[in-house]
């Protein structure tokens, strides 16, 4: 039988030719002597045995142990190597492995190195991969379930085997742990025929079997506010929890003799948790943008706190407060909307005329109303946070649109001079010192340290502490002006309580002002009990 010889002799292990007196560094180094070595292996009669004896295995698709049949070989054959080969002791080989030869070992557990397609075949182990995914929610473990069946055999433990929605609270907060203004939307979650009632069978299954115990928190909210069908929530989801609010909260308490004002809290509360949670702004809520959020710990905190105006995100009556009356007073024929000439008296004339002109472009954010060339009272919660609180994402984002005339997602010196030179302007009439677009640009680029210098991205403004700033150099004169004085009440308001925002800080000073005007005001009046809804002030 002929055999081809092997293309590449230097794949060969030189391990596998057992010659005690030559090490496999030194023949893996000379390929001449390898091949050399391999010509006078393959001269041997029972290497021509073996080859046929594994074509044959192979023709007849039985399993090849190719080793298994060298090693009878080399049994076999072990006396007819070469004469230069000496039989005196070897020195021991490289070691690899801990114990028994390394010769045997190699020829256990490696196959062939020849490079054959010939190979030891074996069935692998299966491993059993545990379920990682369920659809409908990971099922309670048996102690949990066990667990929460005792609390739900106790709570529901009456004559009527259910309970009725004034009774439902304490399974809300005892067996879901959820807030308790959560209680009578969860239960008209459950009661889908509009019974009064849930059953303790009815719980279990909306509650145990369907998974919801093992949910987070987020993802329980999310499912007990959103409509069948919708994965997403809008407003209209969050209102009969704002209700509840309303109703049972003691902070909210004075509210419930002024069922309007109950409406506009509600409404403005709303507005803020879109405002600072939905960022795609379409109005609809996802179960990430509600996990990213801050929401669900001030709902808790809100549970848990008497005092509502302790509850800076998103509840604080306060903040309302300073929200709806800024609005009333630039409202002047209480229409409930508001022009440009009503915006531009912002913040005493803060503003300039361009970019008042870009809000009602609608280019930052499409009004939510339908009356032309008018901003509705969800329209200037969204200006007003913005306007306040220029350290915020939505905020930064709100007005970078506002100076990006043409929409490429870049700011460049000319959109920026256009927004200025009103500023310039402004500054002249006024007698103050002008500072030209030229030094005002350094100022910006050294401020905000863009990747480019050319432009300005919304990426580069986020990378910024100061890039508030730069909005209020281009538009806003008054805080302008105080940036440049650098204010040193504000700035030790702001070291004194760094966790607070700019419009925390914001609206406690201009809440402590509004309550203030209100006192002097009823002193004038000559009765803080006397109000009269046709004035000005909504309070």
């Amino acid at each position: 039988m002929e055999i081809d010889p092997v293309e590449d002799v230097t794949c060969l292990n030189p391990e596998l030719l057992q010659l005690p007196e030559v090490s496999p560094f030194a023949l893996k180094t000379t390929p001449l002597l390898v091949d050399d070595l391999f010509s006078q292996w393959l001269s041997l009669p029972e290497t021509g045995n073996l080859v046929k004896s594994l074509i044959n295995d192979a023709k007849a698709g039985t399993a090849v142990n190719a080793c298994a049949n060298f090693s009878n070989v080399n049994a076999v054959g072990s006396n007819s190597l070469p004469s230069m080969f000496s039989s005196v002791n070897a020195p021991p080989l490289s070691p690899r492995s801990s114990s028994g030869s390394p010769r045997s070992s190699k020829q256990k557990s490696s196959p062939s190195a020849f490079g054959s397609p010939l190979k030891l075949f074996s069935d692998p182990m299966q491993e059993v991969i545990p379920q990682f995914y369920f659809q409908n929610g990971r099922p309670p473990t048996k102690e949990l379930k066990e667990q929460s069946l005792s609390k739900i055999n106790h709570l529901f433990n009456n004559p009527l085997n259910g309970l009725l929605i004034d009774e439902f609270k304490t399974v809300t907060k005892e067996v879901c742990k959820l807030p308790s203004f959560l209680s009578s939307a969860l239960f008209r979650k459950i009661d889908v025929d509009c019974m009064g009632i849930v059953t303790r069978d009815a719980f279990i299954t909306y509650w145990v079997d369907g998974n919801m115990l093992t949910m987070d928190v987020a993802t329980q909210i999310f499912e007990i506010l959103k409509r069948p069908g919708h994965k997403h929530l809008t407003q209209v989801d969050f209102r009969p929890i704002l209700r509840e609010l309303l109703a049972t909260h003691p902070g909210l308490k004075f509210l419930q003799n002024t069922p309007e004002f109950q409406d506009r809290y509600a409404e403005t509360v709303i507005y803020r948790i879109f405002y600072h949670m939905n960022r795609s702004g379409n109005g609809r809520l996802t179960l990430r943008e509600l996990k990213r959020g801050e929401l669900i710990s001030a709902m808790q905190q809100a549970d848990e706190e008497d005092d509502i105006n302790k509850v800076l995100r998103y509840f604080s009556y306060e903040h309302f407060y300073v929200i709806y009356c800024k609005f009333w007073e630039l409202d002047t024929d209480h229409d409930f909307f508001i022009d440009r000439e009503n915006l531009i008296r912002y913040g005493n004339h803060a503003l300039t005329y361009r970019i008042v002109d870009r809000i009602f472009s609608q280019a930052p954010r499409k009004f939510a109303g339908d009356v032309e060339g008018k901003m509705g009272y969800e329209d200037f919660v969204y200006f007003m946070l913005s306007e306040e609180d220029k350290s915020s994402e939505p905020s930064l984002k709100y007005w970078f649109k506002c100076i990006d005339l043409d929409g490429n997602g870049v700011l460049t010196p000319n959109e920026m001079q256009f927004f200025y030179e009103e500023q310039l302007h402004r500054m002249e009439c006024l007698a103050l010192e002008p500072v030209l677009f030229e030094d005002i640009l350094c100022q910006i680029i050294d401020m905000i340290a863009p990747e480019r210098e050319d432009c300005i991205t919304l990426q580069d403004l986020k990378g910024s502490k100061l890039s508030g700033n730069v909005f209020n150099i281009l538009f806003n004169l008054n805080k302008f002006m105080a940036f440049e004085t650098r204010d040193p009440f504000l700035i030790r308001q702001e070291r004194e309580d760094p966790t607070l925002t700019e419009w925390d800080r914001f609206a406690h000073r201009e809440y402590i002002r509004l309550s203030m005007e209100e006192d002097v005001e009823d002193a004038s009046n000559g009765s803080a009990d006397v109000w009269d809804e046709s004035l000005e002030a909504p309070f």
